[in-house]
């Protein structure tokens, strides 16, 4: 079995910010070691952020040509990366692609994440691995989180890995078994109140800075049932519409002083897992200054923030990682973490 790999790891994520595409090596001596050799995200135009954003609505024929279109459109997407960077096709093992969440209610059995793989190798002409969640699904599991086998492999220096993309999720170490799960909401509520005053984002928590705490929305949020059920667990959108979203009054309560709240609580509930050692943050929520604060707030761990390549594609690094584990047919993800039944060598092969 060859011991080295170059794959293009894709990931769309929640928050809808674009594509992220990063190219990596990865070296099998006496462990996994990796490198990330070119990145780039592709923003998502107004366009397709819409039609991402109300995907869920839409009929069984409608999101089948979505699941399509999104492929084709990953593939253009690849294409131009591949161009502008100089690289060699023929050096390329597989694509990697998470694809775009757009139902995760593994409660039901049921996840479904689009973005064509058929299409996307038909129009690359490379070998693709998709679908990485649903065998675990099937077996009873959460589907979800999937990054833990690479922060296993890849971060086993940290004592906890933290992302904060739409979704907040963490991996760690727990009687020398892989743990992990969603601590909760992120990017995805911090835009949502952004979008409420035209702005994309609280650049740096400098809004969410300068607002004051609200103690009844911090209680509502805080005394959810997801925040006391013990892991395996995991979050989808649907959780921020039917669950989050009414406790956000933005009508009645200034936006500043809401996103100040929301950061206290994602502050006290990261807090509660991470109680010693290192914790590596990544994602976009790692340039939050407000964030940060409350983390180290509330935890008393020691913050490790890595260089922005690390920050900005961790995700993607994991999800091509994944694909050599498929192609290498070893688990890439854990039962211990997932609650399935077993562990899973999840995705589907296009070629």
């Amino acid at each position: 079995m060859k011991s080295d790999y170059y794959i293009l790891g894709l990931m769309s994520g929640t928050s809808l910010d674009g594509l992220d595409i990063a190219f990596c090596h990865f070296k099998n001596t006496n462990g996994w070691k990796f490198e990330i050799l070119k990145t780039q995200t592709i923003c998502y135009s107004k366009k397709w952020k819409q039609e991402l954003k109300y995907a869920p609505k839409l009929s069984s024929f409608e999101l089948t040509k979505l699941d399509i279109n999104l492929g084709k459109h990953f593939a253009k997407c690849v294409n131009t990366f591949i161009k502008k960077n100089s690289i060699d096709k023929s050096k390329i093992d597989a694509i990697s692609s998470h694809g775009h969440t757009i139902f995760h209610r593994p409660d039901i059995g049921l996840t479904h994440q689009i973005g064509s793989g058929a299409h996307l190798s038909s129009n690359t002409e490379i070998k693709t691995i998709c679908d990485f969640r649903i065998l675990d699904v099937a077996r009873g599991g959460q589907g979800a989180p999937l990054v833990p086998i690479g922060d296993l492999q890849l971060f086993s220096e940290y004592d906890y890995c933290l992302n904060l993309g739409g979704i907040a999720n963490i991996s760690f170490n727990e009687n020398e078994i892989r743990k992990s799960f969603d601590i909760g909401l992120a990017n995805i509520v911090g835009n949502y109140l952004c979008s409420k005053i035209n702005l994309e984002y609280d650049d740096k928590g400098l809004l969410a800075q300068s607002g004051n705490l609200i103690p009844e929305v911090l209680e509502k949020m805080n005394a959810l049932p997801y925040f006391k059920m013990h892991y395996p667990k995991s979050l989808g959108i649907e959780f921020f519409e039917t669950e989050f979203k009414s406790i956000l009054d933005y009508e009645k309560y200034k936006i500043q002083d809401l996103l100040h709240t929301f950061g206290v609580h994602l502050g006290m509930q990261i807090g509660k897992t991470t109680t010693s050692g290192k914790l590596l943050i990544t994602g976009g929520g790692a340039y939050n200054d407000f964030w940060i604060n409350q983390i180290k707030k509330h935890s008393t761990c020691e913050i490790i923030i890595p260089n922005n390549e690390v920050i900005d594609f961790k995700e993607a690094l994991i999800f091509a990682f994944l694909g050599v584990l498929k192609l290498r047919n070893e688990s890439n993800c854990l039962a211990s973490v997932t609650g399935a039944n077993q562990d899973s060598c999840g995705g589907i092969v296009f070629s």
